[in-house]
């Protein structure tokens, strides 16, 4: 019964993914079509991201990947604490990647480049629609991370207090294959955002 349990989790979280995967693919799919009208436009606008900020955001969400993986072997061999730690460690990343981000945008929105703003009226509407997309896509995603933070807040409780072990791990599982598909996600938006030529 424990068996047949773990597989439905698995495959609920499985469905769950692919609405996202939807979801941030119509998103992906309307960056395109604007990225195609507007090519010029789109590339001076990305002169104005921080490719540095945006490589240590890549960094730190690729190394949380790791961290909630190993949390997860960690739990399946029965190292509670290590995979406790692991958790903290990835919530900890996801934090800095928040972190920095609002510095991104605050830099951003203290300059005038935010929707509606008098200096983002001045730009070429290719460029008015490249910020739109930035600040839609990224803020999306920031709530992903910040629903992840929670979520992984929430495994670490359940590790603390033993409900999710060894023998019990499907909960951290998934928790993990969200974790990743959020990771995935950036690495599809950074190239789009901060490399765009």
């Amino acid at each position: 019964m424990e068996h047949r349990d773990s597989t439905g989790s698995k495959y609920g979280m499985w469905f769950f993914l692919i609405t996202e995967l939807i979801f941030f693919g119509g998103l992906f799919l309307l960056y395109s079509v604007f990225r195609e009208s507007h090519p010029q436009d789109f590339h001076t606008a990305a002169q104005d991201e921080s490719i540095l900020l945006g490589t240590l955001n890549t960094a730190v969400l690729l190394t949380s990947s790791l961290t909630i993986a190993l949390s997860i072997a960690a739990l399946r061999k029965g190292s509670s604490r290590l995979s406790y730690f692991l958790q903290g460690a990835t919530v900890l990343q996801g934090m800095v990647f928040l972190v920095v981000k609002y510095f991104e945008w605050s830099d951003k929105i203290l300059r005038g480049i935010y929707p509606d703003s008098p200096v983002m009226m001045q730009k070429s509407h290719g460029e008015i629609i490249f910020f739109s997309l930035y600040y839609a896509m990224t803020g999306l995603h920031g709530l992903h991370v910040l629903v992840g933070i929670f979520v992984i807040s929430f495994m670490m409780y359940y590790t603390a207090k033993g409900s999710i072990g060894a023998q019990n791990v499907t909960l951290l599982e998934n928790t993990g294959l969200y974790w990743h598909f959020v990771d995935i996600v950036w690495i599809y938006l950074f190239p789009l955002f901060y490399l765009a030529t």
